[in-house]
């Protein structure tokens, strides 16, 4: 059977909506907003006029496609990037989390309660012979351990918790490779 052009652009408009959501709400950045992100990443409290210098955009067209960046879920926030051990926060944990069912309710209801918890900096469902991996702070080992035994293993359908403890960090906030 030979395809022809009409029908190659049938074929692949139906695969664009076969697709998950996330890859159907995927937007075209072009050079510039590229550009834009990695100054941002970088340093996200610069004026608009230095980042227009930077990025090769007068200020107003600049500040449009950050604007437009923002609206459309790119660029999802600003923060600061805190040293950890200066605010107590000695440990980092790494916590690899297995639920009874994980495609059932108490997965999403593991998801929804550790998202929600201030220790746990980042959660990943994940393959292998685990299903959740979360990256943990806490003050100490004690501290940990009470989020361990009163928190982490009282939500329901949680079977099984393995630490890993990170003994030096030397990367824990990359930019995006863009």
């Amino acid at each position: 059977m030979r395809i022809g052009h009409s029908d190659l652009k049938f074929w692949q408009v139906s695969l664009f909506y076969k697709s998950d959501l996330a890859e159907m709400t995927k937007m075209t950045l072009d050079s510039f907003d590229l550009k834009i992100i990695k100054a941002l990443q970088n340093d996200a409290r610069q004026t608009n006029q230095a980042l227009a210098q930077k990025v090769g955009l007068s200020p107003t067209p600049c500040l449009r496609r950050v604007r437009k960046l923002e609206k459309d879920g790119v660029i999802q926030r600003y923060k600061a990037g805190i040293n950890r051990q200066s605010v107590g926060l000695d440990l980092t944990i790494f916590v690899n989390v297995k639920v009874e069912r994980h495609q059932d309710e108490e997965a999403g209801n593991f998801v929804r309660t550790v998202t929600l918890w201030s220790e746990v900096i980042s959660c990943h469902l994940v393959s292998g012979e685990m299903d959740f991996l979360l990256e943990v702070v806490a003050a100490d080992m004690d501290s940990y351990e009470r989020f361990v035994l009163q928190r982490l293993l009282k939500i329901k359908g949680v079977q099984d918790v393995r630490s890993n403890f990170a003994i030096r960090s030397y990367k824990t906030d990359g930019a995006l490779p863009v």
